[in-house]
């Protein structure tokens, strides 16, 4: 157990703003896991946040499906999946993308969200990469 607390800390560290620029600013990859630490803060609000803290240029949301579709497509057979649209039309059709704070958050800071499946078996890659996986929501 002290080797596996040992070696978890040369791998993750508690967020401190100035540090997680400072590795960017190295070339490193940021990742940031779990909540604020905040009780009624969602995990998506802690990815907004962090986000519009550093400068990041996108926050990636994996979740259950491979996008933001019109309906829930488990319920809805005829639901279709957008592969972009903006934070208005997010909005205006109810659509649900994650918490108001975390959604409001990402949309008065510029910073587009891309929404794709954790269960797809190679879509984080797809999506790092640029290639055309899950939905874009921006302004």
């Amino acid at each position: 157990r002290l080797q596996s607390a040992i070696e978890m800390k040369e791998i993750a560290e508690p967020f401190v703003r100035r540090r997680a620029v400072r590795h960017l600013e190295k070339g490193r990859v940021v990742i940031f896991g779990a909540g604020t630490g905040n009780p009624f803060f969602t995990t998506d609000t802690a990815a907004a946040l962090r986000g519009a803290e550093i400068g990041a240029e996108i926050v990636l949301k994996a979740t259950k499906v491979d996008g933001v579709y019109s309906a829930d497509p488990k319920k809805d057979p005829n639901a279709t999946r957008y592969s972009h649209l903006t934070f208005d039309e997010a909005m205006s059709n109810n659509l649900g993308i994650m918490d108001a704070a975390a959604f409001a958050l990402c949309r008065d800071q510029n910073l587009p969200i891309k929404v794709f499946s954790i269960f797809k078996l190679g879509a984080l890659k797809r999506v790092v990469m640029g290639e055309d996986e899950g939905t874009l929501v921006h302004l």
